[in-house]
């Protein structure tokens, strides 16, 4: 008899890999029936990642959402998986030994069954403490490879690492060529290494398709000996998503494999549910250019799931470069020029930071520092000048041991900073915290919720977590959608006067209307902009009090667009006016593409002003913080 190939639905990721959201809780709900009724899927991924972070800028409760859509697919036995970062959890940061610990068990009370654990640098002391604290939780442990191609990642360094992972005790592999660029015949070499030392080791291959390696590599690990192979559908298959499930199937059956059949009723109704949820409102967050394919990725190596996020970033970016530009009257340039340059950066960056694989969160970094580096060489400064705290610790090693060597420059630049490297286990840098978010849950009335997941909820993302709480996230959501769905509704502009009109929006937060308006930069708004019943600022906002008058203040300008903070963390104590502070102390952040950038104190000094709030957006060079 044929050897038998299952499919793994990754309803979730499809949404991230296209665009910046995933679909609502109601929406998931009516559609997971529908998934089920499919009748080909052993599995369907349920959360991870980003997944819990967007139902909290929804202005939805996460766990909530993770019970209601894991629920359909534990009452048909069809297993439910989900991704977590290993040291960095369901966040692009590391996390507390007793938040990971507390993870998997809230994870498993919630309905899923298998924890695909990976660690963006490939550092297996990363990994191997999550197989325990999965399988303490009752739940599969499924250790990731995450794959990408340099001259450390060969097949023997991925077998190796397979053979450490299974030996700790992992219950499955999974190959996970999170960019598509694992070239097919060099992963049939590493699937086929591990099945002929472990052949009772099932083995899963999750691929996305942008560079068009995905469906031959699919045929060459099948024919190695790969159990379940990840799947996306239409709408939302190929381009930076996964190879498509017909196809798949398809050529499976062609090549002699016993698949399961396909129920194409059900098939065609979600195909139909998930459109309908891109043209809701999905759709305004996903670049057409995702749809495609792109080989022009082979060189950088950027992952898809980072992709649907990337082009949703550009937009930003783009605006901001080009106001530079005019400003400083030279010829602005388009999207595809930026993102040539990125590409081309990415490639010049990465084997100096060490050849990190490029999956989640170090791919961000990377990208990260090519796009500050492209941004900063556009205006005539230098190369490295913005690195964010995050994409500090990986080269410091605090976030785990790096592939490679680092550039001699970056070594260079971080001794000039003071920086000192780390060479001990990542986890020991990160001590205990829960009993903290414990008491400030108490000080502020939350419950710890059902399986104390309402704790976990905060603990895993504090900041997101109180704009939830507050309504400030949901409001923030309401106000860019109504304002995309008004810009396209709205009728091409007529005059330069009609282009700087103010725009009148209504927003619904919880049942409760807003009236907001919005103008372009620089303009004035009516005085009845903030309307009384306003929502009130999340909890981490900080309400500066008057500034003290001082006609020698120095102005701190924002070095880029993003969103401005006095703190990163709930633990932190924010600076208020009349403070004093010393050379190379942190004064605040700027928050842009997911990563935290320090503003540091460039002498000895007093706060004297600060005329932006914690939360609120601003750009570059805006004034957010007045010292003298």
């Amino acid at each position: 008899m044929s050897r038998e190939i299952k499919f793994s639905l990754l309803y979730r990721d499809m949404w991230q890999s296209a665009g910046k959201y995933v679909p609502r809780v109601d929406q998931l709900e009516r559609v997971a029936p529908e998934i089920v009724r499919m009748g080909c899927f052993a599995r369907v991924e349920t959360n991870g990642g980003g997944f819990e972070q967007v139902n909290l800028l929804f202005g939805e409760n996460p766990n909530n959402a993770v019970r209601k859509w894991t629920q359909p697919f534990n009452d048909a036995g069809i297993q439910t998986h989900m991704l977590d970062r290993g040291l960095n959890g369901l966040r692009m940061s590391p996390v507390p030994t007793d938040v990971r610990k507390l993870f998997y068990k809230v994870k498993k009370a919630q309905g899923t069954d298998i924890a695909r654990t990976f660690c963006g640098l490939n550092d297996t002391r990363n990994i191997i403490p999550s197989i325990k604290y999965a399988k303490d939780a009752g739940m599969i442990s499924q250790a990731a490879l995450s794959i990408t191609v340099s001259p450390i990642h060969t097949v023997e360094y991925y077998t190796k690492m397979a053979y450490e992972l299974i030996e700790a005790g992992a219950d499955e592999i999974c190959i996970k060529d999170m960019a598509g660029i694992g070239r097919p015949v060099s992963l049939g070499e590493i699937v086929a290494n591990i099945k002929k030392k472990y052949p009772e080791i099932p083995v899963t291959y999750h691929s996305h398709a942008g560079p068009g390696f995905s469906v031959a590599s699919v045929l060459e690990v099948c024919k190695a000996g790969a159990d379940y192979i990840d799947v996306g559908m239409e709408p939302l298959s190929w381009g930076t998503g996964h190879a498509d499930l017909l196809t798949i199937h398809a050529m499976l059956q062609d090549a002699g494999f016993k698949v399961p059949d396909i129920n194409m009723e059900a098939y065609m109704k979600v195909r139909a549910l998930t459109q309908e949820f891109m043209d809701d409102f999905l759709g305004y967050y996903i670049s057409p250019r995702n749809r495609l394919m792109n080989s022009l990725l082979i060189g950088p190596g950027l992952p898809g799931g980072m992709m649907g996020s990337l082009m949703a970033d550009l937009e930003t970016n783009i605006e901001s470069i080009n106001r530079y530009l005019d400003k400083n009257n030279k010829p602005k340039i388009t999207q595809d020029d930026l993102l040539i340059k990125l590409f081309d950066e990415v490639a010049y960056v990465w084997p100096r930071l060490g050849y990190p694989p490029l999956v989640t969160p170090f791919s961000q970094y990377v990208k990260n520092v090519a796009l500050m580096n492209v941004m900063q060489l556009i205006k005539g400064k230098e190369r490295w000048s913005m690195i964010a705290d995050d994409v500090w610790d990986m080269i410091l090693g605090k976030a785990g041991r790096l592939p490679g060597k680092l550039d001699p420059e970056i070594i260079a630049i971080a001794k000039e900073q003071g920086c000192e490297f780390f060479t001990g286990d990542p986890q020991s840098a990160y001590p205990d915290a829960l009993e903290d978010y414990k008491q400030k849950m108490k000080d502020k009335g939350w419950e710890l919720g059902k399986d104390d997941e309402e704790l976990f909820e905060y603990a895993m993302h504090p900041a997101q977590y109180e704009a939830y709480k507050s309504g400030k996230a949901k409001a923030d959501f309401e106000a860019d959608i109504a304002k995309r769905r008004e810009k396209d509704l709205m009728p091409e502009p007529t005059s330069a006067a009609e282009v700087l009109k103010p725009q009148s929006l209504t927003v619904n937060v919880n049942g409760e209307l807003f009236r907001v308006t919005v103008a372009p930069e620089g303009m004035d708004l009516p005085n009845d902009n903030v309307q009384p019943g306003a929502p009130a600022e999340s909890p981490a906002s900080v309400t500066a009090p008057d500034p003290v008058p001082d006609g020698n203040a120095e102005d701190i300008e924002s070095p880029l667009e993003g969103k401005f903070f006095l703190t990163k963390t709930p633990s932190e104590t924010p600076l208020k006016v009349g403070d004093s502070f010393k050379k190379g102390d942190t004064l605040c952040y700027v928050e842009a593409m997911k990563t935290y950038n320090a503003i540091l104190a460039t002498k000895d000094g007093v706060i004297v002003d600060i005329p932006v709030k914690s939360g609120e957006t601003v750009y570059e060079d805006d004034v957010i913080l007045k010292i003298r």
